[in-house]
């Protein structure tokens, strides 16, 4: 019954006879209750229709502000990124011109030192010609000494020994006094500075002529020679294996590391350490003349 909706209705009886204006007044009018079943109250649809709106409205309000909240944040976000890669490009920018400081002061500092290369190669060049041309001048003097403003020419320069062994040969005997004598590698050192090296024996000739210009060595005291113990084995110092033997005293069986050859008079070759102080030999091609 509360759902119902009552609505009041006004029902006039007429007589079938046209009354009189009088009459109508003096008619009685009563009033009857009229159930309406399943229809919806026109206030109730009046006040949904006023509803309706509002709640459109606040649900539009809500997304608005929603869809600005997140630009905002988007905004924010965009910001901070492209405060960052401000910060960013001036710290690369710092660096970088830290780099180009760094790198225009080594710039300098390479040309400086080309230049300084440059004018010591040109002294070089200078000193060189002087001394090509003083080597020059000296061999000339070495092998052809004047006499009386005359040049006589000789295959071996003065204080060389001439011998035509295995190949035409100048020896130079270094016979120096007992403090002056020098360990194997410091007397191929003299020897190279004198344009030779050491002897190298590859037959029975050259053997007898370095045992001849073994010249007062007795004892302990000889002449070193270009052999030498390298890899467990006796080589000469063209990188040849020993093939003709002269020993004087076969050495030890392998031979020992750091051992090298020296020449003995009449006598042959013995194996001593190669940093005992001795005399030496040194060989160098003849000239051709």
């Amino acid at each position: 019954m509360s759902e119902e909706e009552v609505n009041y209705a006004s029902v006039v009886f007429k007589n079938k006879k046209h009354p009189p204006p009088e009459a109508i007044k003096e008619e009685e009018i009563v009033y009857d209750e009229v159930k309406v079943r399943g229809e919806t109250p026109k206030q109730t649809s009046d006040s949904n229709a006023g509803l309706l709106p509002d709640k459109k409205a606040n649900k539009r309000r809500r997304h608005y502000q929603q869809l600005a909240c997140c630009l905002g944040i988007l905004c924010v976000i965009l910001l901070l990124g492209i405060i960052a890669l401000c910060v960013l490009h001036q710290s690369k920018t710092t660096s970088l011109t830290a780099e180009n400081q760094k790198l225009s002061t080594r710039n300098q500092e390479l040309e400086t030192q080309k230049n300084n290369l440059t004018a010591q190669i040109r002294d070089m060049e200078t000193n060189w010609n002087e001394l090509n041309v003083s080597r020059a001048q000296w061999s000339i003097d070495a092998y052809c000494p004047k006499t009386n403003n005359d040049r006589e020419c000789k295959v071996c320069q003065d204080g060389w020994k001439y011998n035509d062994t295995t190949k035409p040969s100048c020896y130079a005997i270094n016979n120096a006094a007992h403090p002056n004598r020098r360990t194997w590698e410091e007397a191929r050192e003299d020897c190279r500075g004198k344009n030779s090296n050491f002897t190298v024996i590859h037959d029975e000739k050259e053997k007898k002529v370095i045992n001849a210009y073994s010249w007062g060595s007795k004892g302990t005291n000889g002449y070193w020679i270009g052999l030498r113990v390298e890899d467990g084995k006796w080589k000469w110092i063209d990188g040849s294996d020993l093939t003709v033997n002269y020993w004087a005293q076969p050495p030890p069986t392998p031979p020992p590391f750091g051992h090298c050859a020296i020449s003995f008079e009449k006598e042959g070759w013995k194996s001593v350490r190669c940093d005992v102080r001795q005399q030496w030999i040194c060989e160098k091609n003849a000239l051709s003349l």
